[in-house]
């Protein structure tokens, strides 16, 4: 019989401890780029093809999936810290790269592809779209390098 007393291995969920971090990171993003550029900035709502109703409602919608989002990630960190099954430098790894990917979906295609909204209106484009990529692509790059670099020095005590 096992005596439940003595610690248990830990057993690292590295899929689920990045996955939860790229949730986290996409939610992040998200409310920055709706707080900061949606609101504080008044640069451009979610959607800018039609009429200001819409575009307040598409900015509801957006932060509304973003609180979603960030609940279900935070959720999800927490019960991975409960049963000790977190990497934590796999969390920070996959929340860098869920916020970089974010930002790079949001300025090719949503600002680029679909022409949803551009990040700002009355400007010349290629200072903002340079530095919104390039930020956005230095985020997931760092992200993507600390996951290869945990996972490739064991993630932890163990794997799952």
């Amino acid at each position: 019989m096992a005596d439940s007393s003595l610690p248990s291995a830990r057993i690292v969920d590295a899929r689920s401890s990045t996955l939860a971090g790229v949730l986290i990171g996409i939610a992040l993003m998200a409310a920055v780029d709706e707080i900061v550029f949606h609101q504080l900035l008044a640069w451009h709502h979610f959607y800018d093809r039609s009429t200001p109703s819409i575009a307040l409602l598409s900015d509801g919608l957006l932060h509304a999936a973003e609180l979603i989002i960030l609940v279900g990630g935070f959720f999800w960190f927490a019960d991975l810290r409960r049963r000790r099954a977190l990497s934590a430098r796999l969390a920070w790894g996959g929340l860098l790269l869920g916020a970089g990917g974010f930002q790079l979906f949001d300025g090719l295609i949503d600002h680029k592809v679909l022409r949803l909204h551009q990040i700002r209106y009355g400007v010349h484009l290629v200072p903002y779209d340079v530095v919104w990529n390039v930020a956005g692509a230095v985020l997931a790059l760092a992200g993507a390098v600390l996951i290869w670099w945990t996972r490739s020095r064991g993630a932890g005590d163990g794997h799952r």
